[in-house]
């Protein structure tokens, strides 16, 4: 793999075809777990984690499976990932566990997942195929970070609320209290909120990327004499 194929996985995972804003793929638990930066990233790097894993495990063996049985195979695979992942929540981080919930397990089912296998890694190398599931997950966590942020500090007020369940409770002191004093914004951690969140993020991104195409076009403007006459044109 060269350095520019190293780039384009990560640049398209990340950005280009994020699933959270351009395939709009997983928006239940995007919406459902986004209520605290704690709570997003932590779901975030688990199907990150799971995405990597399972394009590294199916792509060596995506032509002796069967084209009939490739989808109940690759769920498989999937599934005993998840479940490893589970298991370890339950005990090192067990109450993070118990608030994700019912959401660590789905991730089996997550279109996220099993979309991203299907097309990339049942057709590619074992390392682009981990790559790329690495580079997909992290754009997701990166979704999740930022929609997560935004909808704690509107609701309550602070960032970083819950790290004590990922590093005990010597992590509580490292919450901060962005707004002091305030009492809540309902609608923020509600789930119209998070569709109104999201939808701001992917109009930001809609309009980053029109910015970026004008930006380029001028820059790749040449200018043409008018036959007839001294004036430039712009073409």
């Amino acid at each position: 793999m060269t350095s520019q194929e190293f780039r384009d996985i990560f640049y398209n995972g990340v950005w280009k075809q994020n699933t959270g804003l351009v395939q709009l793929l997983g928006l239940c638990p995007i919406l459902a777990v986004s209520s605290s930066v704690v709570n997003a990233v932590s779901l975030g790097l688990a199907t990150a984690l799971v995405m990597t894993l399972s394009g590294a495990a199916i792509a060596p063996i995506r032509q002796l499976v069967p084209n009939e049985a490739r989808i109940p195979v690759f769920i498989l695979i999937i599934a005993v990932l998840v479940t490893i992942v589970q298991f370890t929540m339950n005990a090192y981080m067990y109450k993070l566990y118990l608030v994700l919930g019912i959401f660590i397990p789905l991730i089996v089912t997550n279109c996220i997942v099993l979309a991203r296998i299907e097309s990339f890694a049942s057709k590619n190398p074992m390392l682009d195929s981990a790559l790329d599931g690495l580079a997909m997950g992290l754009g997701l966590t990166a979704v999740l970070a930022v929609l997560g942020g935004i909808r704690e500090i509107f609701g309550h007020g602070t960032l970083l609320s819950g790290i004590d369940m990922v590093f005990g409770e010597a992590a509580k002191s490292w919450v901060f209290t962005v707004i002091p004093g305030y009492h809540g914004f309902l609608l923020a951690i509600l789930p119209p909120g998070a569709f109104i969140t999201l939808g701001m993020l992917i109009a930001a991104k809609n309009w980053l990327n029109l910015r970026a195409e004008r930006k380029l076009k001028g820059a790749n403007a040449t200018i043409v004499p008018i036959e007839g006459g001294c004036s430039p044109a712009m073409h």
